[in-house]
């Protein structure tokens, strides 16, 4: 599958409209051109010429990785673009009511990001912001007071249920909407498996981010184990029915069960994307490193009596996308 660029478009509604602008995720930033400027300030084109001119020369802002020369069809003359530190170091030197509104917004947003870890856009989510942070501080909660995953990690995981604005609150009462269930016949071989985790391992020390303990099962047959745990029959039947039931019990025994030495997680992670991706049931849009990162760990800080209540998040989750 074909990854989509990962650029999307910023609005900032302003007091006189919207404004679109380019975001690029790549380099945690947005662009700017000098025209969307003097809309964005309500000043003229002189008064940000000059100022980004004396941005630069003072050296506020290094100029050759915050401008970008743009070439426009049809045109013979490139068009630059600036990045967020130029539009917020343009916008504390300028002086005009649009300015003050947006130096107001960007500081509340700063605010938002040091007190909470993140910023929500309550315009975007007006009808379901309580529902939304209802689903926040329930994942939060989930976490122990010295958790690995961190706020924006949350948030991805949270954005996987968006579009269906589940609230977390079944998790505690172990009462999770079935939602889509996949059944169809798989076949997961261990074996297949075994070879892919092991391309994994050498990619990893490849990189020097693995060591020789990496999944190194401290017992032969381990991982077949669990294999065999997740597809195995009674009377005739999958245990295990659907894919998305078949998945969620993979990524938990991996986790939980500490089949290797060293490793578990980031195996268990790499045999939960594995399985959906060959039963194609995996979706890179919503399931993010960052979503599956918080997932796993959640999972790895979990009670083990809570087992039903996490492999019933998992499908949840799975059924949402």
């Amino acid at each position: 599958m074909k990854k989509k660029p990962n650029n999307k478009v910023v609005v900032y509604q302003g007091p006189s409209g919207a404004l679109e602008l380019k975001a690029d995720n790549e380099h945690a930033t947005i662009w700017a051109t000098q025209a969307q400027l003097v809309k964005l300030y309500n000043v003229d084109q002189s008064v940000v010429s000059r100022h980004i001119y004396n941005i630069f020369k003072d050296g506020e802002v290094n100029k050759k990785s915050n401008m970008q020369k743009m070439h426009i069809a049809n045109s013979d003359k490139p068009v630059f673009s600036y990045s967020l530190d130029i539009i917020l170091a343009v916008g504390y030197r300028t002086n005009s009511a649009r300015a003050i509104a947006f130096r107001q917004w960007a500081t509340r947003v700063l605010r938002d990001h040091i007190l909470n870890g993140y910023t929500i856009n309550r315009k975007r989510i007006a009808r379901n912001y309580n529902s939304f942070m209802n689903a926040v501080e329930s994942v939060r909660a989930l976490l122990p007071p010295a958790s690995q995953v961190d706020t924006s990690s949350i948030l991805d995981l949270i954005s996987v249920f968006a579009d269906t604005w589940v609230s977390l609150g079944a998790y505690d009462r172990g009462s999770f909407s079935r939602g889509k269930i996949t059944k169809k016949k798989v076949v997961l071989a261990a074996s297949e498996l075994v070879s892919g985790i092991a391309e994994l391992k050498a990619a990893l020390q490849k990189n020097g981010e693995a060591s020789d303990l990496f999944a190194l099962e401290r017992k032969g047959g381990s991982l077949e184990g669990i294999v065999g745990s997740v597809m195995q029959t009674f009377d005739g039947k999958d245990l295990y029915p659907s894919i998305e039931e078949k998945a969620a019990h993979l990524l938990y025994f991996v986790v939980k069960n500490h089949p290797f030495a060293d490793g578990n997680k980031r195996s268990g992670a790499f045999a939960f994307v594995w399985f959906l991706r060959r039963t194609g049931l995996l979706d890179i849009e919503k399931m993010t490193p960052s979503a599956l990162t918080a997932l796993t760990l959640l999972i790895a800080e979990s009670n083990p009596k809570d087992k039903e209540k996490m492999t019933g998040l998992i499908k949840m989750l799975l059924s949402s996308v």
